[in-house]
């Protein structure tokens, strides 16, 4: 019996906007980026999340917060 395990995710980029601050590496403008990540087994879609991830706009970087 062969069990196949077939995950896939899909992001999907929903808007752009500029953020508050600069980048730590070398002070240029960030941008905030809404994503939407779509997760699917065999083809059925199990969850959709949304995320926003920041990056700089000179460097490419992609950018963290912790706290």
């Amino acid at each position: 019996m062969w069990f196949m395990y077939v995950c896939e995710e899909e992001e999907k980029e929903l808007r752009r906007q500029k953020a508050p601050g600069c980048c730590p590496y070398c002070g240029a403008k960030v941008e905030a980026m809404d994503v939407e990540i779509q997760s699917k087994l065999c083809f059925l879609p199990l969850c959709f999340k949304i995320k926003r991830k920041y990056f700089c706009t000179h460097c490419a970087r992609r950018l963290e917060l912790y706290y």
